[in-house]
């Protein structure tokens, strides 16, 4: 059985639109795959520790192949525990907002708790970083309210949002990405339209991914 994992980045709950987007591509999903297993990630109602002075020696221990003192391995523990959660995982869908030209803090705090040496990524001194996520598939839903990809920037923006996404996402091993926009949610002459658009091509992903 397949198993997505929905990262819910936006903290306006239902009036969020790329949420709602989101939930729209999730469904057409469902209706082709119905044993197809969800686990929600609203990560404004979940605990996510700070990744404090003893995570990040405990990361740089596995780096450097040291050994873990007590405090440093609960650290590393917890750490462990919550990426497992996305590991365990076959398929992405996030929703994400744009905020102030990246993504949201509280997605930028889980990615820097769950991406971690042996877990999601690799280096090697002569090539560098590799990832440990293989056949594993992404869909980013992205909204921004001035920003759009055919804007003049970077005077309506510049995208760290999707670029940033898929760089960490290519670097933990996962190079299947798709994509729903929903931009300018603002500026633009008719909201509504462009909204039902990126339903639209939610669904038709979604049946794509059947």
């Amino acid at each position: 059985m397949n198993k997505l994992l929905f990262v819910q980045a936006s903290p306006r709950g239902t009036d969020s639109k790329s949420i709602e987007i989101a939930d729209v591509y999730l469904k057409a999903l469902q209706a082709g795959d119905p044993r197809l297993e969800i686990d929600r990630l609203d990560l404004w109602d979940t605990n996510l520790p700070a990744f404090d002075g003893d995570k990040a020696a405990a990361k740089l221990n596995v780096i450097l192949g040291n050994d873990q003192n007590a405090i440093q391995q609960t650290a590393w523990d917890q750490i462990v525990g919550i990426a497992n959660r996305f590991i365990s995982a076959d398929r992405y869908l996030f929703a994400v907002p744009m905020w102030n030209g990246g993504v949201p803090y509280r997605l930028k705090q889980y990615i820097d708790i769950i991406h971690q040496p042996g877990l999601l990524f690799g280096l090697k001194p002569e090539t560098g970083y590799f990832g440990l996520l293989e056949n594993k598939h992404a869909t980013l839903v992205l909204t921004s309210g001035a920003f759009a990809p055919t804007s003049p920037s970077p005077a309506f923006g510049v995208d760290h949002h999707s670029t940033y996404l898929r760089a960490w996402l290519n670097q933990a091993g996962i190079s299947a990405i798709d994509e729903v926009r929903f931009q300018p949610t603002l500026l633009t002459s008719d909201a509504a339209a462009d909204l039902e658009r990126a339903k639209q091509d939610a669904v038709r992903l979604a049946q794509g991914h059947v």
